[in-house]
């Protein structure tokens, strides 16, 4: 059998433990994932750009480290990949989710995530899909179109880190970056049925340049995409701690992979199947109200609770839609400042949704920002005072099943959802509550519809308590373990 398979759903605490005991070699692993992602990316379009001659340089430098034993990192000779939105590697294309204007831009930066999971030997072998400036839920652009779902290749991965949820469920890679703005890592975490972890704000640092403040309007976060809580918590113990660039960036780092063997025996959680505010597709409902009670088989305590939110859904999804503007406008006075005047010269580079709300943001006021402020409060105690009570809260992760793939680049979630009209960009992910509050929240894959579409339960930890929900996410792992599914992707038509 060909090392690709052989290694194809091996986990990253695995891979990384055989490279250390020499039984694996690091460019052997990579040339096997190369040549998994040229088999199965054609029918998936998770990578939009291949940097395999330097993961192969990366892979030979690993290898030589292994073997003259040198110390190695946590993640010595893993392969992973990054987004191409916000995230950079020196030298390496940056299209900002596959924006015809800039298919030749190039930042010659690292992101955090990339510049940690080097530092820790991780190898970054591409940069995988994402949809334009990261600006709804699902995984579509102009220049490279959509990714498509593994477990059924006419539906959606989800976004905005739809190639790489898609990757790592198509076992292309065991884990891969994601950066969430309002459930961007969450929500492909849903539909492609991995596991996604959000951290705490400032858990991860944030370097962002010129406006270093820029990520509180919605709380933005970089985390990760992986098959395994295991992976998530080695993962995250690479990506976490202090960095000076970043004025939030918190000064301790949890035990994470500590936090794998916690007991949830005695635990209150609370469960809303609606979050107080959104319309839920009924077969959604019925998959994680039966999820939720793997809990009480891992000893908790599993309470329903109502969540009272004076807001209808679209108000929220409106709200959210305001706050992340000015981040928006940053990046577009941005480029034009270099020269590229993307609503001037390039409007056909951008999806209609988004020129109309990111322009409307020229036009904010005062006033508009401090009421969309207190709007944002009501909803940041809504969860406090749930969490205060509760040691958790779950909910589902997203209110609707996958979407077919549009043709024309501009795939959009659902207008309706159980009778009622929702924003097709966001209005159905029932994750963004959590960029305005800075709780962590992870996907955990709750099961699946008619044995194919997988669904996501979503658990949020009081803040700050990532090692927590970790907790959570294993105990709810060791109860309804989801590693058998994927043989759903496995056995997908390479069509």
């Amino acid at each position: 059998m060909a090392l690709s398979n052989d290694v194809a759903y091996t986990s990253a605490t695995d891979l990384a433990r055989l490279i250390r005991n020499r039984e694996v070699s690091p460019v052997a692993l990579i040339e096997s994932v190369i040549e998994r992602i040229e088999e199965r990316n054609t029918s998936l379009n998770a990578f939009v750009f291949k940097g395999f001659g330097d993961a192969r340089r990366a892979a030979a430098d690993a290898e030589r480290a292994v073997l003259s034993g040198a110390e190695l990192g946590p993640l010595h000779g893993v392969p992973t990949a990054i987004k191409d939105l916000f995230d950079f590697k020196p030298g390496w294309p940056a299209t900002f989710g596959g924006i015809p204007a800039l298919a030749d831009n190039v930042v010659d930066a690292y992101c955090v995530f990339a510049e940690r999971v080097e530092k820790a030997g991780a190898i970054i072998v591409g940069k995988t899909n994402s949809p334009a400036m990261g600006s709804r839920g699902t995984c579509d652009n102009y220049l490279f179109g959509p990714t498509r779902n593994p477990f059924d290749t006419s539906k959606n991965s989800g976004g905005s880190s739809g190639g790489s949820a898609a990757a790592v469920a198509d076992g292309l890679l065991p884990f891969a970056e994601g950066t969430d703005a309002g459930g961007s890592i969450r929500i492909p975490a849903a539909w492609c049925g991995v596991y996604g972890f959000m951290p705490s704000f400032g858990r991860v640092p944030l370097v962002l340049r010129p406006d270093a403040f820029a990520g509180t309007n919605p709380f933005v976060m970089e985390g990760v995409l992986t098959r395994s809580v295991a992976d998530g918590a080695l993962v995250l113990s690479a990506l976490s701690g202090y960095d000076s660039r970043d004025p939030f960036s918190l000064p301790d780092t949890p035990d994470f992979l500590g936090a794998l063997h916690g007991d949830l025996r005695g635990k209150h959680i609370a469960y809303s199947p609606d979050f107080g505010a959104y319309a839920v597709d009924p077969r959604i409902a019925q998959v994680v109200a039966t999820a939720v009670r793997a809990f009480e088989d891992a000893g908790a305590i599993v309470e329903e609770v109502t969540i009272d939110i004076p807001y209808s859904q679209r108000e929220l999804s409106d709200l959210w839609a305001r706050l992340i503007t000015p981040l928006n406008i940053g990046t577009i006075e941005g480029f034009k400042a270099a020269g590229i005047d993307l609503f001037k010269d390039h409007r056909d580079s951008l999806p209609p949704e988004y020129l109309e709300r990111t322009e409307a943001g020229y036009f904010y006021t005062i006033h508009d920002v401090a009421r969309d402020q207190r709007m944002r409060t009501i909803v940041y105690d809504a969860i406090r005072l749930v969490i205060d009570s509760f040691d958790f809260l779950v909910t589902p992760t997203v209110s609707a099943v996958q979407v077919d793939n549009a043709t024309d680049g501009n795939t959009l979630g659902p207008r309706e959802v159980a009778g009622r009209e929702v924003d097709p960009l966001i209005g159905w992910c029932m994750t963004f509550f959590t960029n305005f509050s800075g709780h962590p929240s992870a996907s955990v894959p709750a099961g699946m519809i008619d044995g194919r579409l997988p669904v996501g339960m979503q658990i949020i930890g009081g803040r700050h308590d990532d090692a927590g929900v970790l907790t959570a996410s294993r105990a709810f792992e060791q109860v309804r373990p989801w590693d058998s599914t994927y043989q759903v992707c496995r056995e997908r038509p390479l069509v």
